[in-house]
């Protein structure tokens, strides 16, 4: 039996999202660009799974833009409105997503200043933290809401409250949080808000950007000017609806599926401790400020990369930390942030739990673990 812990990474696809993008694909073909009748059936649909996605977030349809996903949405937000000024300053923090901190870069290197918020070693920024970050020539403000490694959810809402009225836009990377913890842009005070389609059982490939009304950025894609001249390019019309339909049934089910989520994270760590297995730290803080089926644990004494390999053999699937910077081949930039000890570098795996896994999956898994764990220690000859 293989049991899958890297929902982070992505998620199985509902079979109701799968269902809607084959009939899609079958039936809808249309662009939703044309003017005759197959053109105006594709809109619909579109419009349909616009006014889905907006929902689950409490916004208006017209907000939505959509993407090929989460990491094109945090480009268009950054350089989106950086592209109205020659010069500026952002804030950001030094554990958010390589699609925040790249394009953070690259606009460095083209004359704007960056301020890299540093976390606590549980890993959260303040917002005091950020109000004395600001200064007079501040554009953006750009905080993820819950980290994608360690699950830490940022007070985003706080510090929509801080930045009203200041004329420095927030906009946070929701990717992680969207599906399994409930969201209201009017609550949080954002101005931009990431979604990805495939990190809550939709499809890969599409993703969105909302956009608060109001809210001045510039395309990153020039071409026929859809979705509101804003991202040109033919809409992938299966995509968007498969993302519409997970957005829907997300919605309807979020509390019970992170319930579960959290039951199998709780019962994998509780199991480890019970199996007697020594020498292991949480990374982050386990409270109800963190993701409900989010674990990032580091082994004293244990290579993270070599357990890994041990455990997908066992048919346990996990990730070391981010799955689209898996192959950088150093230690992880968010634990390094939180200023941990070597081990725990070296030493970390991230489980993240979906609604699908099981307490009884959960205990297997721990089993497997600590197996591992303790052959890798052996096999170094004791703890390093």
């Amino acid at each position: 039996m293989r049991i899958y812990l890297d929902n982070s990474a992505t998620t199985p696809p509902y079979p109701e999202a799968v269902a809607a993008m084959t009939a899609a694909l079958r039936e809808n073909w249309g662009n939703p660009s044309g003017i005759h009748s197959f053109g105006r059936d594709a809109f619909d649909a579109m419009q349909a799974a616009r006014a889905q996605v907006a929902e689950l977030i409490g916004a208006d349809a017209a907000e939505i833009y959509f993407t090929s996903g989460g990491t094109e949405a945090d480009n268009l937000a950054i350089l989106g409105v950086a592209e109205r000024f020659c010069r500026g300053h952002i804030i950001t923090s030094a554990i958010e997503h390589a699609a925040v901190l790249n394009p953070c870069r690259y606009l460095e290197e083209r004359g704007f200043d960056v301020t890299y918020l540093v976390p606590s070693a549980a890993g959260f920024i303040s917002a005091e933290q950020v109000a004395a970050a600001l200064r007079p020539d501040t554009l953006l403000v750009s905080l993820m809401h819950a980290n994608n490694e360690i699950g830490t959810i940022q007070p985003v809402a706080e510090l929509g409250r801080l930045l009203a009225g200041r004329g420095v836009l927030l906009h946070t990377d929701a990717v992680q949080s969207a599906g399994k913890l409930p969201l209201n842009v009017a609550e949080l005070g954002v101005d931009m808000l990431t979604l990805s389609s495939h990190k809550l059982n939709g499809p890969k490939g599409v993703g969105a950007l909302y956009v608060r009304h109001g809210v001045d950025i510039r395309p990153r894609l020039l071409g026929g000017g859809q979705e509101n001249r804003l991202r040109s390019g033919t809409e992938n019309l299966p995509g968007i609806v498969g993302f519409g339909c997970a957005a829907a049934i997300t919605r309807e089910r979020l509390t019970e599926q992170a319930a579960k989520a959290k039951l199998a994270r709780d019962t994998l760590l509780a199991e480890l401790h019970r199996l007697g297995l020594q020498d292991f730290a949480v990374n982050g803080e386990l409270s109800e400020r963190r993701l409900p089926g989010n674990l990032n644990l580091s082994f004293r004494g244990v290579n993270g990369a070599a357990l890994l390999l041990l455990l997908d053999m066992a048919g346990v699937a996990a990730s070391a930390a981010s799955s689209c910077s898996s192959g950088s081949g150093g230690p992880s930039h968010v634990l390094s942030a939180l200023g941990l000890e070597d081990w725990r570098l070296e030493g970390a795996v991230r489980l993240t739990f979906g609604w699908q896994n099981t307490p009884e999956e959960a205990k297997r898994a721990a089993a497997i673990i600590a197996e591992q764990v303790e052959w890798l220690r052996s096999a170094a000859g004791g703890e390093a």
